[in-house]
């Protein structure tokens, strides 16, 4: 499996929570997907800032969260397609404490034991700007990231297609296409900014997550073709949705080409 090497073992990146809770590890791509297979030959690099063009959008009308937005009763499920919670606004986080920490802990102990390797919080339910993963995907393997009120500042011209999977779309994986490499801004989960850059495996992890937390599915990036291919499964989620709320599902994969995601991030 590929590791993290592109980030050193001390950078704030790194999740950091003490004593107070117990070891965490994160994952929505599906563990055993063929980008894990793909990638794990390669070891992440940092790509230069030349090869980097900037996105065009900005945090400044984001809401913020309030201590109610944080309440949940463990332990946490996925949330699966077509909940409109995937699609609902993500608040910003502006308080670091141990109700942060505890929601970190159990993501990431939802996601190793739904075989993952990256979960955002919207997945649980939980409409914050937050994300966790582990490009390993072990538990007590790798390093275990924590990205809060995460923002892309460049990526790569170069994009790269792979094939994704995601936990709020069990079975399904296809090829999603995406920037070989991004620059982040973010929070850790103490508070501390940081900027650092990500490639390979740890960049598509990101950029997966990242859209969730702007209310894109990766289906959204899809080419038709490949979309095609998995409209049927789509569709059984829509009826799955639908058998178990009693109501009509809030999206259909027939329009979709209204929800089409632009290339670059943040729309």
């Amino acid at each position: 499996m590929a590791s993290l090497t592109c980030l050193h073992p001390t950078h704030p990146l790194l999740l950091h929570l003490g004593s107070a809770l117990p070891a965490i590890s994160n994952r929505c791509f599906n563990h055993s997907s063929s980008l894990n297979r793909t990638l794990s030959a390669k070891s992440p690099r940092t790509v230069p800032p030349r090869a980097m063009t900037k996105p065009s959008f900005s945090p400044a009308q984001d809401q913020v969260a309030s201590p109610g937005d944080f309440e949940f009763v463990p332990p946490l499920r996925i949330v699966e397609y077509p909940d409109p919670k995937l699609r609902a606004k993500n608040k910003r986080i502006v308080t670091f404490d141990d109700n942060l920490k505890k929601l970190v802990h159990e993501m990431f102990d939802l996601m190793y034991k739904t075989d993952g390797i990256g979960l955002s919080a919207p997945q649980v339910g939980i409409n914050v700007q937050l994300m966790v993963f582990n490009p390993v995907g072990e538990r007590g393997e790798g390093e275990e990231i924590v990205l809060v009120n995460p923002r892309v500042s460049k990526y790569s011209k170069k994009l790269t297609l792979f094939n994704e999977g995601c936990l709020s779309f069990p079975g399904i994986n296809a090829d999603v296409k995406r920037p070989e490499s991004v620059k982040i801004d973010a929070r850790d989960v103490n508070g501390t900014r940081f900027s650092v850059n990500l490639s390979d495996l740890p960049a598509r992890i990101f950029q997966h997550e990242f859209d969730h937390l702007q209310g894109i599915l990766f289906f959204d990036r899809m080419s038709e073709d490949v979309l095609d291919s998995i409209r049927g499964q789509l569709q059984a989620l829509e009826k799955k949705y639908e058998g178990m709320t009693g109501l009509p599902s809030p999206e259909k994969i027939e329009n979709s080409k209204k929800r089409k995601a632009a290339v670059g991030f943040g729309k």
